[in-house]
């Protein structure tokens, strides 16, 4: 299953659970009597996972896996590494082996979220509401905590064909906050004209944002 740039697409699962894919996600399904088995090859993906302890539900990524048996959780994949976000019950995060010795697995509870970064794993407890508000984008929304705008800009590059370039480092390095419609970007680029030191200068298939 995939979906395309700007599209959230919901689908239903043989065996009960739902899965609502991203903007350009993709995933690939196997379910099997005693296994239920999901490769996430691009993009992020919101698992609602139907109770069935005799087969454990796998989403695979980069060598890791995150497992469960019935939870909501999420993943994501992309350029700065995976991201794990729970926000009900508790998934397992299993590393993939170094060598011949299997590395310890990590438990995450509802309002965990993890970081993988090559071989390293960072975990943050969050309460469970702030947690949901990373999945915020199924919804329409991107949520920014003291977000730097380059990093703004590259999650609104995921959900639009028409993207956002950071000019300088000194634009990039801003930091905002704030709710806003991932599939509004003009309205986002307005908001900060108006309350930052930022020129945008719109292409057809580009908005560049400089400081003034």
């Amino acid at each position: 299953y995939d979906s395309a740039i700007g599209q959230i697409r919901t689908l239903a699962l043989a065996d009960g659970s739902q899965v609502t894919l991203g903007s350009d996600s993709r995933i690939q399904v196997r379910l099997a009597p005693d296994h239920r088995d999901v490769a996430l090859t691009r993009g992020e993906a919101i698992f609602a996972v139907a109770k069935d302890r005799r087969r454990p539900f796998r989403v695979a990524s980069d060598g890791y896996r995150a497992v469960a048996v019935g939870t909501r959780y999420s993943v994501r994949r992309g350029d700065a590494g995976l991201r794990v976000v729970v926000t009900e019950g508790t998934v397992r995060l299993e590393s993939p082996a170094r060598g011949n010795l299997a590395e310890p697995s990590i438990l995450l509870p509802a309002g965990s979220v993890a970081l993988v970064r090559g071989k390293d794993v960072l975990v943050r407890s969050l309460a469970v509401a702030d947690a949901q508000q990373l999945l915020q984008w199924r919804d329409g929304l991107l949520v920014f905590r003291d977000t730097t705008l380059a990093d703004a800009a590259s999650e609104f590059n995921r959900y639009n064909a028409r993207k956002l370039v950071i000019a300088d480092a000194a634009a990039g390095a801003l930091r905002i906050g704030g709710s806003f419609r991932w599939d509004n970007e003009d309205a986002f680029v307005r908001l900060l004209e108006a309350g930052f030191p930022i020129r945008a200068e719109q292409g057809v298939d580009h908005i560049t944002l400089r400081t003034r």
